[in-house]
């Protein structure tokens, strides 16, 4: 036995200890061997809001996506909006029994029941199948009337919800899903050319007075842009501007392509395809969701000062609040993400790019640098 566990060893029989001295070695060994294996395992990370503007509002945010990192970028959006803006922020995850962070994980969402005090919610998932308990509780923030800010793939958030489920209706591949229906819009297509062609926002030019777009004048992403056609109820604030490279210096793209919906053949950037917008979408309670929804939201395209502006000024358009003339967006601590890649969908076509894997929501807590991570290589692909 380790001489520093024997020291601290239990009464043996025939030996007399003094009953305070036993009873102290008790709490002891309970403290220090038994008590660290009956805490609960944290799930989900909470940034009580310093003072400012959001004070008194709760924001959450989902992250659960394979691909494009959420994992990574929302945690960092939540600090800023905590300590730079005054909002309580709480993330929630895809994790593991044990607590352990995995996107891959498309059945698990962590403590859905913070969406029963939010004011807002900041969307970035994909393709997920929660029990139906937890699309409940999603389905309970919905019919709130409170906002929606969703991300990339947010667009197709559920596929494979069991057709006995009444969220059936969800699934991406049912008449666009709660993507068309909520949002306005549904997974497509790869409009420009995935990992080869950049982005540049352009503003609408019937939408620079917006206050979503207060300070916001030079929005870049290294993810490309999706097809999209929002309905005519929602209002477009950014096109997107296909590259030629992934640096925000290369020309706009120059060929043609045809569009998934009708096969007709017009160039890249002729029209620019949407990919920031909002709506006032009513639910079937009859309360209204303000939605922003942005094709955008990879955690690498959130290097960009201006798209992180833009989706903090969402948050403020969504809860009410007068948007900043110009909100602070610096980091928190440091953000240097992984770049995107998807590890179960197309890994290899796009060439993989594995996630951070071992990772706990602890990792996540103010003042501390994201580990790198354990490494495992991507085991083929769909």
């Amino acid at each position: 036995m380790n001489r520093s566990l024997k020291q601290f060893s239990l009464p043996t029989p025939g030996r007399r200890v003094r009953p305070l001295k036993s009873i102290a070695l008790l709490l002891f060994f309970l403290c220090f061997f038994i008590a660290p294996s009956l805490r609960a395992v944290e799930t989900s990370i909470t940034y009580p809001g310093k003072s400012g503007p959001g004070s008194g509002k709760h924001v959450v945010f989902i992250a659960g996506d394979e691909e494009y990192r959420s994992e990574e970028a929302l945690p960092m959006l939540a600090k800023i909006l905590s300590q730079r803006h005054g909002f309580k922020c709480t993330v929630l995850f895809s994790v593991d029994p044990d607590g352990t962070i995995n996107p891959d994980n498309t059945r698990s969402l962590s403590n859905p029941e913070a969406l029963d005090s939010a004011d807002a919610l900041v969307l970035a998932i994909r393709f997920r199948n929660w029990p139906d308990e937890t699309l409940a509780c999603f389905e309970k923030y919905l019919h709130s009337g409170k906002p929606i800010i969703a991300l990339r793939t947010s667009t197709h958030p559920f596929n494979g919800i069991p057709r006995s489920s009444p969220w059936a209706k969800w699934n991406y591949n049912k008449k666009g899903g709660f993507g068309k229906l909520v949002l306005g819009e549904t997974w497509v297509s790869h409009w420009a050319t995935h990992k080869v062609e950049a982005t540049r926002g352009i503003i609408e030019l019937s939408a620079k007075e917006d206050p979503i777009l207060n300070g916001v004048t030079d929005v870049f992403g290294d993810s490309d842009i999706y097809e999209a056609y929002p309905p005519a109820d929602a209002k477009i604030l950014l096109r997107g501007q296909a590259l030629k490279g992934m640096n925000p210096t290369d020309p706009p793209a120059d060929y043609k392509k045809k569009r998934s919906i009708d096969k007709q053949e017009q160039g890249i950037n002729e029209p620019m395809m949407p990919i920031v917008w909002t709506r006032l979408f009513k639910n079937e309670s009859g309360t209204v969701n303000r939605i922003l929804c942005t094709t955008m939201g990879a955690a690498t395209d959130l290097l960009n000062d201006d798209l992180r502006r833009l989706i903090i000024n969402a948050v403020y358009w969504g809860v009410n609040l007068p948007v900043p003339a110009k909100a602070d967006v610096a980091y928190v601590d440091e953000f240097k993400p992984k770049l995107y890649g998807a590890t179960i969908y197309g890994a290899e076509k796009y060439g993989a790019r594995d996630f951070r894997r071992g990772l706990k929501v602890s990792d996540h807590e103010l003042g501390k640098v994201l580990p790198p991570g354990d490494s495992k290589p991507v085991e083929g692909s769909r």
